[in-house]
């Protein structure tokens, strides 16, 4: 599969340090940060993006922000950040009942190893992750009980940085990396290049 654009034959060297980056991180040749470099602007303002991500500092906000990513992703059936964010799911303790879940082919209201704090924050995602944007009230004001002003900035970025990725590789035609070759869900989105 191939993008809609081809990356330029010449890409600035400022530009190969953050690929050569991306690549030691990742462990793969990346075609986003390459296609980028058409407009190096957005390369390097992507590239902050990514840098200053919250990753969470203890096993339950990495596993949280984990969801949120997976979930705002399969919400806009984004096949790049799917492979991408749902690599080694079950090395942050997601289940595949909770992947499951996170397809919606199973209500993740009835799926028990959600705790409360996450069953809000997926919801909170796939609403962050719809259009037109529309909060109910009644999920806000739960969100501001079970979450600080912080947390809920965190999580509102969380999902709006992965729709931001959906939106600018969709646009691109990018597709998946291979990063979940062996996740059971990858390959069951429809159509693999367009999400």
């Amino acid at each position: 599969m191939k993008s809609f654009i081809d990356p330029p034959q010449k890409i600035p060297f400022y530009l190969k340090i953050g690929i050569w980056i991306t690549k030691r991180i990742t462990g793969k040749d990346l075609l986003p940060p390459k296609l980028l470099a058409w407009y190096p602007k957005a390369a390097i303002g992507s590239g902050a993006l990514e840098s200053l991500v919250a990753h969470g500092h203890n096993p339950s906000e990495k596993r949280l922000l984990k969801l949120v990513r997976i979930q705002a992703s399969f919400a806009v059936s984004c096949s790049f950040c799917i492979d991408m964010n749902s690599f080694e799911f079950s090395k942050a303790g997601i289940t595949e009942e909770e992947m499951a879940a996170l397809q919606e082919k199973l209500d993740p209201i009835e799926v028990r190893t959600f705790s409360q704090r996450e069953k809000l924050a997926l919801e909170y995602a796939r609403f962050i992750s719809k259009s037109p944007l529309f909060f109910p009230p009644s999920l806000i004001e739960e969100m501001k009980k079970n979450f600080s002003e912080r947390e809920i900035v965190i999580l509102a970025s969380t999902a709006a940085q992965v729709n931001y990725w959906a939106r600018l590789l969709q646009a691109l035609g990018v597709p998946p990396a291979g990063f979940s070759d062996q996740c059971p869900y990858n390959g069951q989105l429809g159509d693999e290049r367009h999400g």
